[in-house]
């Protein structure tokens, strides 16, 4: 399989696995990079792949990782920030990837974990479920470096672009419903401190 996808084309293959991602990117971390995890198992997976006071753990706000991540990588532009994201949370806020293709912030990274479904609901179907694609709509917003990965390898070589690039890119992938590893502290002030004292906002 191709390591990127051409407008137009269709991704075939196994589904990937949320965690197995999510361990993936930490590996390439190096430089303090700052982190967003959404709501339910992708933070639960960015919890279990490991803690880094630049994580920072989204509670209850569905949608909100990408705009959390973009107010970050403006205000911090030294610091490289990527955000992950469940296809049903990024599906109540499509109107941020408009956003974040106008303010076009080189140092933004969009990860999408996409099973088709409200998983930690009780795995309602999501509209990618009946055809919605997420590469096409940032495509269609204006965000051109949006790519679905086909396969591991697509994906190590689609961050590895993505990381050493000045301007955003979308990575999605197609994952199974393993559920997440764990769960998160769930301690809103805690998570607040923590991620701010990682950022260097706070002592």
């Amino acid at each position: 399989m191709s390591a990127r996808q051409t407008p137009g084309e269709t991704v075939q293959g196994a589904l990937l696995n949320r965690f197995d991602l999510t361990s993936r990117l930490l590996s390439r971390l190096t430089h303090d990079e700052a982190v967003i995890g959404g709501i339910g198992n992708t933070n639960f997976d960015l919890w279990a792949a490991g803690r880094r006071p630049q994580n920072f753990y989204m509670l209850g706000s569905m949608g909100l990782a990408f705009p959390i991540a973009l107010g970050v990588a403006l205000a911090q532009p030294r610091r490289r920030v990527v955000a992950i994201e469940g296809d049903g949370s990024l599906l109540m806020q499509l109107g941020c990837l408009a956003t974040i293709a106008e303010r076009r912030p080189p140092n933004l990274t969009l990860l999408v974990m996409d099973n088709a479904s409200y998983q930690i609901t009780g795995s309602q179907p999501t509209a990618t479920h009946y055809g919605a694609d997420l590469v096409a709509i940032a495509r269609g917003c204006g965000l051109a470096d949006s790519a679905w990965a086909a396969d591991t390898d697509a994906y190590e070589d689609l961050l590895e672009t993505a990381l050493g690039s000045d301007r955003p890119h979308m990575i999605a992938a197609r994952i199974d419903k393993s559920p997440g590893q764990g769960s998160t502290d769930r301690d809103p002030s805690w998570i607040r401190d923590s991620f701010m004292r990682g950022l260097g906002t706070r002592q």
